[in-house]
Protein backbone atom coordinates (compact mmCIF):
# COMPACT_ATOMS: atom_id res chain seq x y z
CA UNK A 1 0.00 0.00 0.00
CA UNK A 2 1.68 3.36 -0.83
CA UNK A 3 -0.60 5.26 1.55
CA UNK A 4 1.91 7.79 3.85
CA UNK A 5 0.94 8.20 7.49
CA UNK A 6 -0.24 12.13 6.44
CA UNK A 7 -2.66 10.47 3.99
CA UNK A 8 -3.83 8.34 6.74
CA UNK A 9 -4.10 11.27 9.54
CA UNK A 10 -6.21 13.34 6.47
CA UNK A 11 -8.40 10.34 6.08
CA UNK A 12 -9.32 9.34 9.30
CA UNK A 13 -10.04 13.29 10.03
CA UNK A 14 -12.26 12.51 7.40
CA UNK A 15 -14.30 9.26 9.02
CA UNK A 16 -13.98 11.73 12.15
CA UNK A 17 -16.17 14.51 10.59
CA UNK A 18 -18.40 11.55 8.94
CA UNK A 19 -19.30 10.71 12.40
CA UNK A 20 -20.56 13.86 12.86
CA UNK A 21 -22.65 14.06 10.23
CA UNK A 22 -24.02 10.81 11.46
CA UNK A 23 -24.93 12.80 14.46
CA UNK A 24 -26.07 15.48 12.82
CA UNK A 25 -28.46 13.39 11.24
CA UNK A 26 -30.25 12.01 14.25
CA UNK A 27 -27.61 8.79 14.37
CA UNK A 28 -25.02 7.41 16.73
CA UNK A 29 -21.66 9.27 15.98
CA UNK A 30 -19.55 7.05 14.38
CA UNK A 31 -18.52 7.54 10.42
CA UNK A 32 -16.16 4.96 8.11
CA UNK A 33 -14.69 5.49 4.99
CA UNK A 34 -12.85 2.94 2.37
CA UNK A 35 -9.72 4.02 0.48
CA UNK A 36 -7.59 2.23 -2.09
CA UNK A 37 -4.00 1.52 -2.25
CA UNK A 38 -3.14 5.06 -3.31
CA UNK A 39 -5.63 6.96 -0.50
CA UNK A 40 -8.51 7.82 -2.89
CA UNK A 41 -11.83 7.38 -1.60
CA UNK A 42 -14.20 4.86 -2.56
CA UNK A 43 -17.25 4.93 -0.13
CA UNK A 44 -18.50 6.54 2.85
CA UNK A 45 -20.83 5.36 5.48
CA UNK A 46 -22.42 6.66 8.76
CA UNK A 47 -23.68 5.08 11.53
CA UNK A 48 -27.77 4.28 10.13
CA UNK A 49 -29.14 2.08 13.55
CA UNK A 50 -31.14 5.40 14.96
CA UNK A 51 -32.23 5.98 11.35
CA UNK A 52 -33.67 2.71 10.11
CA UNK A 53 -34.19 1.03 13.19
CA UNK A 54 -31.23 -1.39 12.65
CA UNK A 55 -29.14 -2.11 15.81
CA UNK A 56 -26.54 -3.97 13.65
CA UNK A 57 -26.39 -0.29 11.07
CA UNK A 58 -22.84 0.30 12.41
CA UNK A 59 -20.94 2.80 10.03
CA UNK A 60 -18.33 0.11 9.71
CA UNK A 61 -20.61 -2.95 8.73
CA UNK A 62 -22.63 -0.80 6.28
CA UNK A 63 -19.34 0.31 4.48
CA UNK A 64 -17.92 -3.44 4.48
CA UNK A 65 -21.69 -4.44 3.13
CA UNK A 66 -21.43 -2.03 0.07
CA UNK A 67 -17.55 -2.60 -0.30
CA UNK A 68 -18.35 -6.43 -0.91
CA UNK A 69 -21.28 -5.91 -3.26
CA UNK A 70 -19.38 -3.96 -5.38
CA UNK A 71 -15.56 -4.95 -4.90
CA UNK A 72 -14.06 -8.29 -5.23
CA UNK A 73 -12.25 -9.87 -2.62
CA UNK A 74 -8.34 -9.52 -4.63
CA UNK A 75 -9.04 -5.80 -4.67
CA UNK A 76 -10.71 -5.15 -1.42
CA UNK A 77 -7.36 -6.74 0.20
CA UNK A 78 -5.49 -3.82 -0.93
CA UNK A 79 -7.88 -1.14 0.61
CA UNK A 80 -7.91 0.30 3.90
CA UNK A 81 -10.85 0.57 6.27
CA UNK A 82 -10.71 4.23 8.24
CA UNK A 83 -13.10 4.46 10.98
CA UNK A 84 -13.86 7.11 13.74
CA UNK A 85 -13.52 4.54 16.25
CA UNK A 86 -12.21 1.26 16.50
CA UNK A 87 -14.67 -1.77 15.08
CA UNK A 88 -16.37 -3.49 17.87
CA UNK A 89 -15.84 -7.70 17.23
CA UNK A 90 -19.18 -7.61 14.63
CA UNK A 91 -17.41 -4.88 12.04
CA UNK A 92 -14.08 -5.99 12.71
CA UNK A 93 -15.90 -9.53 11.30
CA UNK A 94 -17.40 -8.04 8.26
CA UNK A 95 -13.78 -6.16 7.50
CA UNK A 96 -12.60 -10.10 7.65
CA UNK A 97 -15.28 -11.43 5.50
CA UNK A 98 -15.22 -8.73 3.11
CA UNK A 99 -11.74 -8.98 2.57
CA UNK A 100 -10.54 -5.40 3.50
CA UNK A 101 -6.76 -5.87 4.37
CA UNK A 102 -5.63 -2.92 6.42
CA UNK A 103 -7.96 -0.60 9.20
CA UNK A 104 -7.28 2.45 10.84
CA UNK A 105 -9.06 3.94 13.90
CA UNK A 106 -9.44 6.79 16.25
CA UNK A 107 -10.35 5.82 19.53
CA UNK A 108 -10.02 2.45 21.01
CA UNK A 109 -12.96 -0.03 21.99
CA UNK A 110 -11.99 0.30 25.39
CA UNK A 111 -11.82 4.35 25.40
CA UNK A 112 -15.11 3.89 23.72
CA UNK A 113 -16.42 1.67 26.56
CA UNK A 114 -15.19 4.14 29.58
CA UNK A 115 -16.80 7.18 27.41
CA UNK A 116 -20.45 5.28 27.03
CA UNK A 117 -20.74 3.80 30.10
CA UNK A 118 -23.89 1.60 30.24
CA UNK A 119 -25.75 2.89 27.92
CA UNK A 120 -28.43 0.99 26.21
CA UNK A 121 -27.68 2.30 23.04
CA UNK A 122 -24.10 1.36 22.83
CA UNK A 123 -23.12 -1.67 24.86
CA UNK A 124 -19.78 -1.55 23.90
CA UNK A 125 -17.79 -4.56 23.84
CA UNK A 126 -14.49 -4.49 25.66
CA UNK A 127 -12.93 -6.63 22.42
CA UNK A 128 -9.74 -5.23 20.69
CA UNK A 129 -10.41 -5.63 16.44
CA UNK A 130 -6.67 -7.07 16.59
CA UNK A 131 -8.48 -10.31 18.42
CA UNK A 132 -10.88 -10.60 16.53
CA UNK A 133 -8.50 -10.36 13.39
CA UNK A 134 -5.91 -12.32 14.71
CA UNK A 135 -8.49 -15.43 15.34
CA UNK A 136 -9.04 -15.71 11.37
CA UNK A 137 -6.82 -17.39 8.55
CA UNK A 138 -5.58 -13.97 7.12
CA UNK A 139 -3.65 -10.67 8.06
CA UNK A 140 -5.74 -7.56 8.31
CA UNK A 141 -2.86 -4.95 9.38
CA UNK A 142 -4.29 -2.35 12.41
CA UNK A 143 -3.29 1.01 12.92
CA UNK A 144 -4.82 2.78 16.00
CA UNK A 145 -5.41 4.33 17.92
CA UNK A 146 -4.74 7.70 16.13
CA UNK A 147 -6.12 10.66 16.88
CA UNK A 148 -8.03 9.73 20.35
CA UNK A 149 -8.94 13.26 21.87
CA UNK A 150 -10.25 14.48 18.38
CA UNK A 151 -12.33 11.30 17.58
CA UNK A 152 -13.77 11.51 21.16
CA UNK A 153 -15.19 15.21 20.70
CA UNK A 154 -17.90 14.06 17.98
CA UNK A 155 -19.60 11.94 21.15
CA UNK A 156 -19.43 14.96 24.03
CA UNK A 157 -22.67 14.77 25.40
CA UNK A 158 -24.32 11.95 23.69
CA UNK A 159 -24.94 9.01 25.41
CA UNK A 160 -26.47 9.34 28.85
CA UNK A 161 -23.48 8.49 31.02
CA UNK A 162 -21.82 11.50 30.29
Amino acid sequence: MNISHETDLKLLRRSIALAALSRENGDHPFGALLADADGNVLLEETNSCGREGDRTGHAERNLMTAASKRYDQRFLATCTMYTSAEPCAMCAAAVYWAGVGRVVHGMSERALKALTGDDPENPTLDLPCREVFAAGQREVIVVGPLLEAESAVVHEGFWTHQ
